[in-house]
């Protein structure tokens, strides 16, 4: 297949699948709370939009290996039954997040002050952005989890501080999200959703210390897995 043709499906599958999300995101906390006046989602799916599609764009042009590793996502695209149950559980979870929090909203209507929902975003725009420098520091940071033909060990960037930058970037994510919908019974789904994160970081670093070479150094250099200072 011409290069050109490869770039092109990549680029349509990439744009699809960020269509699909927003869609998905927008269906689920708007059919929850049946309603469109809603602004907390608004916000909530605009941030998620706007970011990935900045990534989408930005590693079309810059490193299309990490886009198309980034499309082999979900439970069924893991090697390893256990990370298929870990990776279920989390979507599960997030899933269960966004139910609850349109819920709320139907229920009680705005739950938490507008300034708490906007800090709370800003700590979703933060995880955002820790997530966005881990795809810039290590091509190989696929959806699932795997070691494969010529990767190596990322040392640069966040990977500096903790072993696991994305997962750090998920964790703020996952557990802004209630407040930026602003909603308290969704932490109910977050916190679980945050624990199952935990749960796969703790798996993937069996993986990554007896496949991976030169893993076992670099946790030796790098003491914490997640939040720098305390684990």
């Amino acid at each position: 297949m011409p290069e050109r043709t490869i770039v092109m499906t990549l680029s349509s599958q990439a744009w699809r699948n960020t269509l699909r999300s927003a869609l998905m995101l927008g269906v689920v906390l708007f059919a929850s709370a049946w309603t469109l006046r809603y602004w907390q989602a608004w916000l909530y799916v605009g941030i998620h939009t706007a970011a990935i599609g900045f990534n989408t764009a930005y590693f079309l042009r810059h490193d299309r290996a990490l886009l198309q590793r980034r499309l082999r996502a979900g439970p069924g695209a893991e090697p390893a039954s256990s990370q298929r149950t870990i990776q279920l559980a989390t979507a599960l979870c997030l899933l269960a997040t966004l139910v609850l929090a349109g819920l709320d909203h139907r229920r009680s209507g705005p739950g938490m002050p507008a300034v708490i929902v906007f800090v709370a975003d800003g700590v979703l725009v933060l995880g955002l952005l820790v997530v966005f420098a881990t795809f810039r520091h290590n091509s190989y940071a696929g959806s699932t989890v795997e070691v494969v033909a010529g990767q190596t060990v990322a040392a640069a960037g966040p990977y500096a501080r903790v072993r696991h930058p994305m997962y750090l970037g998920s964790a703020l994510a996952f557990l802004a999200t209630p407040a930026a919908l602003g909603s308290t019974y969704a932490w109910l789904g977050a916190v679980p959703a945050t624990l199952a994160l935990v749960v796969r970081l703790v798996d993937e670093e069996r993986l990554l210390r007896a496949q991976l070479p030169g893993y076992a150094a670099y946790c030796t250099r790098v003491r914490y897995r997640l939040v720098p200072g305390i684990w």
